[in-house]
């Protein structure tokens, strides 16, 4: 939901900011690096996320503004976008600094914490806090664990430094205790005693230190002599072939943040800055919310899709690139020799191999690595890395410019592992361009930095432009506080110091530090090349301060660029430097200023020269070469089925193999490799990727692979049963049963538990642990010949297993199929918002109606649809997919298909709110009401349609019966247990239409009354169990591509608890005694025709109607916690939809034991379907026709109702689901409803001209009541609370708090009166008129709503009171659906008040043209906590029972009451408005396609 404006709002943090913004000497308005300003609008620099920046409030956002200034402000400033820091966007900024006073050391790490890492302009993920935390995140045995996960494992505010500190301390204690004994150390001790045992002590250390770092300077390399010389290659045209690929590389690499994730933009057209070459789609150029460009001089071209696919070109890549390169001696003893400090050792890596590590897509560029390892697979001691792509660089020694082409870097870590280790990023040893104009022999050549020399020059400044400072906001008085700073007594001492190394201006500003120049001209006689006039770019925001002048290109000389080389871990200033790149990489840079210069000392005559200037030597190492080596490791991959070896890797040195057996004691040469699970398996994993993999993927590129990734090659291959016997899906050996679970009565506790036979859990874990797998790695230690077989058998009975197990259908339908995919050629899935099409293609199908009724056109063709349902003509093609990842990093996996043509059952009609879903229902209903009467046969088979409705409805639909049958149908209304007792089976058998409240459940005694019937009294006689009042799992939707983050209070979004487990073995233990009872029920025979209160369940129906079922399927966020706060009298939604869905049998998956059995069809009908996930279309089509649609084997429901050990075995044993499986979901769910839903609207002849008028009336709050509405802000400091409080505000209190503020909000005196206002001035102008008022139930609005209205003696109102059965309700609705005949119903109020749970599906157009809402609705706990989608779907369903086909009147007008504060500042109501009316909102509520 949008904020309005942060600045200009009461809200409580609001002076956090103010404050801060005041004691940093910024400007109360600048918002220089995000720009936002009200109702979200914002630009950021666009290496942002911009998804997680949309999600962030606007107190965080300006967060973000007032710490980039911060570090700006600092006497020795860093440029948040470009150097590391670590910002808690949590809290409020007056707790948060902006840099530690160490530099490197991370704030406190917690799980829910909202981290920020400017520079990489996204939250921290969870496998930083890992490492953080210093834990080794790559060596552990992850799976399918999501970042909140990670983020939990990471810990809280405890790192593995300070564990490991403790551990060690507890193992020494004993050593140290007997040190102090032998040295007669003791507490009494004095100073130099205590000295000299500390001393001892750290010789002991230093003599053993050679030893601890002796293991880390060795390591192993392979020899030359076992390289066969027909494999080695020069390397050098390798280079220039990547060279010619460079404008390839630019085209498919990263052009937008958007795509930093793997996907590609939406759009082909893009924009670049001419200067500084930053791009961005046109789709992120948003002038709301989007990337700021405004500093640039951008100019925009395409990219069509097909060369921007970056898949292809990955491919591409993999074809040309060796396994491995190895650097001569030569050359190295030449590099050594140039004396460059990082070059140390560096002969040591002569012949050692570097391995291909890994393709990196990146920004304009592809980045290749390849890492030299200790022993191949130990700790890398040397990178190679290969850049294609963007260079926008000039040659150090040849002066030639490219833009473009292939670069090479040499970087050495041996530094890192000697006796003086040096921290920190290493500088390149060693570096080669190749640029894609200059493919010359001698085009190219590697170059190697010398000592670098110290001079000086000349820099005088022309003109004036903003410094970073300024352009942030900061004031002229921020200079003075520095100063003040340093004559404090704890300071003076070191600034003095400082200042006597020159460094003064790490502590104080320069004299004219808020003037830049706008021209540089630099003369130096020491470096002559770098002399001419550099003039200042505009680019902000992009380069590092926004420091960048240019020397333009001429005759003589080529680009060169004055730039601040940033210190991204800030253990230092920036640096001043002159480069051939606007990369800040070191094998670019030419000349080095000295640390104080600043680009404003050029405007400062006693500062123009400049002494101590490094100039950097670069020298042409002419005996450096670099071999490719075209691995002796050959891969041969298989064509056919006939045997299970999918590729055979040949050429494996013994070593390898070695290696790859990792000591295991076996004594024949042909071994299977266990690499499934285990301490060992990840060891030889980690050989496998380093020998093989490389092999495997250049193979693939060059090769394809056969069953799927073969050029011009079908793609799916159809799988044949091994045994005719056991279809897919039915072998146990591949996918064992869990064990059956059993329930069991605890005495002790006083409760039903879940139980399992003895030593159940154990066979199962043996029986997964011997089960086969897809993949299996076989070696021939004699033949060094290694085999990677396949088992798609195997995949297809797990996918199988998925479409089947307990459907109850025949498995012998179902066919798999399967291929292999490459992951890197996977598109992101495109998910557009799912659309229910019309029926205008459809037949019609006339229906006589009573006289003078005529079903329109539309409502023809609908019943036509249900027709073809019901007789089986219309076929879904159900699918499961799963994915089995090859062991490695190849990205190879095995994807299987399951498929079965299946006969619809059922499905949904979501026509326009009043566009005659009930009337179309009653038409299906007459259409074959003989052969349903037919089809009748004792005891079960009833001639009846069973329509199932929300409470409210039983009446109207059986007026709407008897007013468009021709014939008298026999009707039963069953509006509860009471009912149903007065009702007998031949009764019930010989009826037409049988109408029950889908809360059947709730009502007393029918339960009980099942359980007797099916003879279970006595199994169940210590406890029988109610309908459960919580649920145990919500329904969680995340929006594609948004970063939402966990909080501190509720990391798993509420599905992970103790409390919510016990609530699912409520649920479970229900609905197991549930089905006990049906199926009990359904064998007995001894039930007569004359028997009452025989339970629903018995019966066989016709068709079942589902009206407004999307009520049932919809589980609001706030069911779990506000049913704490509520007894449940009077909260419809919650218990209806709970029974609903028992009664529903929705998470049962065979429809033959649901609680409803019908021979035709199952229909559900609904004016809002909310079909904003795919979860919710998965579920409804499972119950809607029992179609199984892709994921619906792992759907969230499931979770409602399993035991702990089966939501582990769930996260440990499903596959991780790819792209491709993303996108067959999709696509799924949209066939679903294009085959099985439709919606059609109203024409709008069909509505007479009538219009519908919306009144916003707006009324502002006294200051009492301001009074009141700030202190029902239970749980919020009072320091926070504001009239601009935000449901999100309410992240970390209790649930109860927010109810009881939405509660205050809506029994506010001036909301009463407004209501009180409306009504007098409608039945002013019309005294006959009704009027329906909707209030939020769950908060008592319809409470006081009614005490207003009653309190007033000319006015008065109805409401449906919580005592009120379900006759009592209907007949009350009935009197305002119907015009005043008799003196009583002229007497009655005017006014009808109903809850929004009481709005789908009622008829109130006839006699109501005025409606109001009371308050706009929002169901949620605050916090992250709501779904708009469902309570935009509640107001429309409100509005729709007035505005709807049938309104006599030409307008309808809907009044919505919005409350503002006492100055007329934006509160909740107006907050939830706009998000209940955000179009987007509104277009996922309905679905419509047009």
């Amino acid at each position: 939901m949008q904020e309005v404006d942060f600045w200009a709002s009461t809200n409580a943090n609001l002076p956090h900011n103010k404050n801060s913004r005041a004691a940093l000497g910024l400007k109360d308005r600048a918002r220089y690096l995000t720009n936002w300003g009200p109702y979200g609008t914002k630009q950021i620099p666009p290496h942002y996320w911009l998804e997680y920046i949309n999600c962030c409030n606007q107190r965080q956002i300006d967060m973000l503004d007032i710490l980039h200034a911060s570090a700006l402000r600092d006497a020795e400033s860093h440029d948040s976008n470009f150097a590391s820091f670590y910002w808690n966007i949590s809290q409020n900024v007056t707790k948060e600094k902006h840099r530690s006073a160490t530099s490197g050391i991370a704030g406190c790490v917690t799980p829910g914490g909202d981290v920020i890492l400017p520079h990489k302009g996204r939250p921290i993920l969870g496998c930083e806090k890992l490492l953080l935390q210093g834990l080794p995140y790559f060596r552990l045995a992850l799976q399918n664990e999501t970042e909140v996960q990670l983020g939990d494992l990471a810990g809280n505010a405890m790192s593995l430094t300070v564990v490991s500190a403790c551990i060690l301390a507890a193992i020494l204690a004993e050593q140290a205790r007997n040190e102090m004994k032998v040295k007669k150390l003791k507490p009494g001790s004095t100073d130099k005693e205590k000295k000299d045992f500390a001393e001892m002590i750290f010789d002991r250390f230093q003599k053993i230190k050679p030893h601890l770092r002796k293991e880390a300077k060795s390591f192993v390399k392979v020899q030359d002599g076992s390289i066969d010389p027909e494999m080695k290659t020069c390397a050098m045209k390798l280079f220039r072939d990547l060279a010619k690929l460079a404008d390839e590389a630019i085209d498919s690499s990263v052009l937008c943040t958007c795509e930093s994730s793997g996907r590609n933009s939406r759009t082909e057209q893009f924009v670049q800055c001419e200067t500084c070459r930053v791009t961005c789609c046109r789709n992120c150029l948003s002038d709301n919310a989007g990337y700021n460009l405004s500093s640039h001089s951008t100019s925009e071209f395409s990219v069509p899709r097909e060369k921007h696919d970056s898949g292809k070109f990955q491919t591409k890549l993999r074809s040309l690139l060796p396994a491995s390169l190895y650097l001569r001696s030569s050359g190295l003893e030449e590099i050594e020799s140039i004396g460059h400090r990082h070059s140390k050792d560096i002969i040591s890596l002569a012949d050692c191999p570097f391995n291909l590590h890994r393709i990196k897509r990146d920004r304009r560029k592809w980045i290749i690595t390849y890492y030299a390892r200790n022993n191949d697979v130990g700790e890398a001691i040397a990178e190679l890395r290969i850049t294609v792509g963007d260079m926008k660089k000039v040659d150090i020694v040849s002066q030639q410019q490219s833009n473009c082409g292939t670069s090479v870097i040499l970087t050495s870590f041996l530094p890192s592992r000697s006796d003086s280790p040096i921290f920190g990023a290493l500088p390149p040893i060693a570096t080669m361009c190749v640029g894609k104009d200059d493919l010359g022999s001698n085009g190219a050549y590697w170059v190697s930095k010398a000592p670098s020399t110290k001079g000086s020059l000349n820099a005088v400044g022309e003109g004036f432009s903003e410094p970073p400072r300024i352009s942030a906001g900061l004031i002229e008085t921020v200079e003075d506080e520095l100063k003040a700073a340093t004559t404090k007594s704890h300071n003076m001492k070191l600034f003095n110091s400082a200042r006597g190394r020159n460094e003064e201006r790490r502590w104080i500003y320069a004299k004219n530090w808020d003037k830049w120049p706008k021209v540089i001209t630099i003369e130096s006689e020491d470096c002559k090349s770098i002399s001419g006039k550099y003039e200042r770019a505009s680019c902000e925001q992009t380069i590092n301060m926004n420091a960048l002048w240019i020397r333009q290109k001429t005759n003589d000389a080529p680009t060169l660029y004055l730039l601040i080389e940033p210190n991204v871990s800030r253990v230092g200033p920036d640096w001043a430097i002159i480069s051939t790149s606007i990369s800040y990489e070191s094998q670019h840079v030419i000349a080095k200023f000295p640390h104080h210069w600043q680009p404003c000392d050029t405007l400062h005559d006693k500062k123009i020269t400049v002494n101590g200037v490094e100039f950097y030597e670069w020298k042409h190492v002419k005996s450096m070469k670099c071999e490719a080596i075209y691995t002796s490791v050959q891969v041969t991959s298989n064509k056919c089925l006939e045997t299970d070896v999918l590729m055979t890797i040949k050429g494996l040195t013994e070593r390898q193999c070695n290696m790859l057996c990792q000591r295991i004691e076996c004594d024949e040469n042909f071994l299977k490799l266990p690499v499934h699970s285990g301490q060992r398996a990840q060891q030889i994993i980690r050989v496998f990727n380093s020998v093989c993999v490389s092999a495997i993927q250049q193979h693939v590129a060059s090769n394809g692979l056969h069953f799927g990734l073969q050029p011009n090659e079908d793609g799916w291959h159809e799988l044949n049963k091994e045994d005719p016997e056991k279809p897919f899906g039915l072998c146990e050996e591949c996918v064992p049963r869990r064990p059956v679970e059993h329930w069991v009565y605890d005495e002790e506790r006083g409760r039903w538990d879940r139980k399992y036979e003895s030593g159940a859990s154990r066979k199962f874990r043996l029986a997964l642990q011997s089960s086969p797998t897809p993949f299996e790695i076989w070696l021939d230690r004699e033949q060094r010949i290694l085999d990677v077989k396949f088992f798609p058998h195997v995949a297809a009975h797990y996918v199988g297993r998925q479409l089947i197990d307990g459907r109850d259908i025949d498995a012998g339908e179902v066919s798999v199929n399967f291929r292999f995919t490459d992951t890197h050629l996977q598109d992101d899935p495109v998910i557009d918002p799912f659309k229910v099409k019309t029926c205008r293609n459809e037949a019609t199908t006339n229906i006589d109606l009573k006289k003078p009724h005529n079903l329109y056109d539309r409502q023809k063709r609908v019943i036509t649809k249900m027709l073809n349902i019901e007789n089986g003509v219309t076929h879904f093609e159900e699918l499961e997919m799963v994915e089995h990842a090859l062991y490695g990093s190849s990205g190879l996996s095995l994807t299987t298909i399951a498929k079965r043509t299946s006969n619809l059952r059922g499905g949904v009609i979501a026509d326009a709110i009043g566009a005659g879903k009930t009337v179309v229902s009653i038409g299906l209903i007459l259409n074959a009401l003989n052969e349903a009467r037919s089809n009748k046969m004792f005891p079960r088979r009833t001639s009846a349609t069973l329509v199932v409705v929300p409470p409210a409805l039983l009446q109207q639909w059986k007026l709407e019966i008897d007013k468009f049958s021709p014939t008298t149908l026999n009707v039963i209304v069953i509006y509860d247990f009471s009912t149903l007792q007065n009702l007998s089976l031949k009764r019930i058998l010989d009826s037409d239409v049988v109408l029950v409240p889908i809360d059947i459940l709730e009502s007393k005694g029918y339960f009980e009354n099942l359980v007797k019937k099916a003879n279970l009294n006595k199994a169940y006689k210590e406890k029988l169990p109610r309908l459960p009042t919580h649920s145990g799992q919500k329904e969680i939707n995340d929006a594609r591509g948004v970063w939402i983050p966990a909080t501190s209070a509720d990391p798993y979004a509420g599905s992970n608890n103790s409390s919510n487990q016990q609530n699912r073995n409520a649920s479970a233990f229900y609905t197991h005694v549930y089905q006990e009872a049906i199926k009990s029920i359904r064998t007995n025979n001894t039930i007569k025709d004359s028997e009452r209160a025989v339970p629903l369940e018995f019966f066989e129906w016709e068709r079942v109607i589902v009206d407004e079922i999307h009520e049932s399927l919809c589980t609001t966020k706030s069911e779990i916690d506000d049913a704490r706060e509520r007894d449940g009298k009077d909260f419809f939604k919650e218990k209806n939809r709970r029974a609903g869905r028992e009664f529903l049998g929705i998470t049962i998956k065979n429809v033959t034991k649901r609680p409803l059995v019908y021979r035709k069809a199952i229909f559900g009908l609904s004016g809002t379907p909310l079909l904003d996930s795919s979860s919710r279309v998965i579920e409804l089509a499972n119950l809607m026709g029992n179609a199984y649609v892709l994921g619906l084997s792992s759907h969230w429901r499931r979770l409602e109702k399993e035991s702990s050990r089966d939501i582990f075995l769930e996260n440990y044993l499903e596959p991780v689901k790819g792209r491709e499986a993303r996108t067959a979901e999709f696509s799924k769910c949209q066939d679903y409803l294009d085959v099985a839903c439709c919606r059609n609207k109203v024409d709008d002849e069909e509505m007479n001209g009538c219009v519908l008028e919306t009144h916003i009336r707006r009324v502002r709050i006294s200051l009492e009541e301001k009074q009141m509405y700030l202190d029902s802000m239970k749980g919020i400091p009072e320091e926070k609370r504001s009239l601009s409080i935000r449901p999100e505000d309410f992240e970390d209190v209790s649930p109860g708090s927010f109810a009881k503020f939405l509660k205050q909000n809506a029994s506010l005196k001036s909301r009463g009166e407004e209501l009180v206002r409306i009504c007098k001035e409608i039945l002013h102008e019309d005294p006959k008129t009704k009027i329906i008022v909707f209030t939020d139930g769950s908060i008592d609005a319809g409470r006081t709503a009614s005490s207003f209205l009653n309190a007033e003696k000319d006015l008065g109102c109805t409401s449906l009171l919580p005592t009120d059965s379900n006759e009592v309700k209907n007949r009350k609705i009935g009197w305002y659906q119907h015009g005043d005949v008799t003196v009583e119903d002229k007497a009655r109020p005017r006014i009808l008040v109903l809850h929004f749970e009481h709005c789908a599906g009622l008829n109130l157009q006839a006699e109501c043209n005025n409606l109001i809402l009371f308050g706009p609705l929002y169901t949620g706990t605050g916090g992250t906590n709501s779904d708009p989608v469902a309570d935009a779907s509640s107001e429309l369903q409100a509005i729709g029972r007035v505005y709807r086909a049938g309104q006599p009147k030409m307008t309808v007008n809907t009044f919505k009451i919005i409350v503002e504060g006492p100055d007329g500042e934006e509160l909740l109501d107006g907050q939830i408005l706009r998000r209940n009316t955000d179009e987007e909102t509104v277009a996922m509520a309905t679905n419509a396609a047009e």
